[in-house]
């Protein structure tokens, strides 16, 4: 879901709706995309229908991502750079080597094994700023580490894809970071750059986008499980577990390598989530379109999941720095 939310009381009362309507959106999310994913499996003609324009829906997922963002969220870089720099490197290597890790594992058959590495390579999740606001994390740093990750994606991506899924089938890395380009890179820059041109009709809008985000990754979700039935069938459950394992693994080695590199509560929080949760509909897009529809589904089941657990670690993670001390806050 494409929003941020600040730490701090917003200014105006375009942010303050933005902010009632994102954390309103992040509640019902997994609801709504459980119920798309119900839908695709119950009728899967419907899913099909809509299944060539995932691409275009992803597209638009992206330039709400970018009408969210702002400069500061980019100066944070030169201010803050080493806990962005850990996110960055935990986001572009625990998850893909993870993800390489559990399909071995669980002995996965190729397609669905490249589709949780593919999960891995991903970016971070959008929704996870709304999840690093609900759970007392660092906001300001959890926007910008989804934002420049979403940068690096059209380079990093595609390689560890390469590198690490290629023994299990064939991995076009070109046409893959061309797409990534196509429906990450140019929506982003074109938001950044209307939210300077247009900000005032930008903060109209502002409370909408967190529900674009939402019915925008319900259709990715629906288009993929409904040309995946047949595997739900047969593999659903040890896909689940594979998600299971790679959401879990992400939420603590993030938090881990934060501290252990002296990080402080909120930082190590706010890692812990970027790692954890991947833009799952970028995976399933580009394994759609790159592969097949089976290979789509580890991300769509991570789609559901992962707002599922963040929102169970917001939980966790709010009671427990309300329990320490202000002064481990930092």
């Amino acid at each position: 879901m494409s929003t941020k939310i600040p730490n701090s009381p917003p200014a105006d009362a375009a942010r303050t709706s933005e902010d009632r309507s994102a954390r309103l959106a992040v509640t019902v999310f997994p609801a709504l995309v459980v119920l798309a994913a119900l839908f695709a499996f119950l009728v899967p003609s419907a899913g099909q229908a809509i299944a060539p324009l995932i691409s275009l829906f992803l597209g638009i997922i992206m330039f709400a991502m970018g009408l969210t963002l702002t400069i500061p969220d980019f100066t944070l870089v030169a201010r803050r750079p080493l806990p962005i720099l850990i996110g960055i490197l935990a986001q572009f290597v625990i998850m893909p080597l993870v993800g390489l890790g559990i399909a071995l594992l669980l002995q996965l058959p190729p397609e669905l094994a490249v589709g949780v590495i593919l999960v891995g390579c991903a970016p971070g999740g959008t929704s996870s700023n709304v999840i690093a606001y609900l759970s007392k994390a660092d906001t300001a740093l959890s926007v910008t580490m989804t934002s420049i990750s979403t940068l690096l994606a059209p380079v990093f991506t595609p390689l560890l894809t390469l590198w690490l899924a290629g023994s299990y089938l064939p991995v076009a890395a070109g046409d893959m970071a061309l797409s990534i380009v196509q429906i990450v890179l140019i929506p982003v820059v074109a938001g950044v750059v209307i939210r300077l041109l247009l900000s005032r009709l930008v903060d109209r809008v502002l409370p909408a986008l967190p529900w674009v985000s939402v019915a925008g990754i319900s259709v990715v979700v629906l288009a993929v499980v409904s040309g995946s039935t047949e595997t739900i069938i047969s593999a659903g459950a040890l896909v689940l577990l594979a998600v299971v394992l790679h959401n879990a693994v992400g939420y603590l080695a993030g938090y881990w390598l934060a501290r252990a590199l002296k990080q402080g509560e909120r930082a190590a929080r706010t890692t812990s989530i970027e790692v954890g949760m991947q833009n799952s509909g970028l995976a399933a897009t580009l394994a759609a379109s790159a592969f097949s529809p089976a290979a789509a589904l580890p991300g769509a089941v991570f789609s559901i999941w992962h707002n599922l657990s963040g929102a169970l670690l917001a939980v966790y993670y709010r009671r427990s720095a309300e329990r320490k001390a202000p002064a481990t806050e930092r």
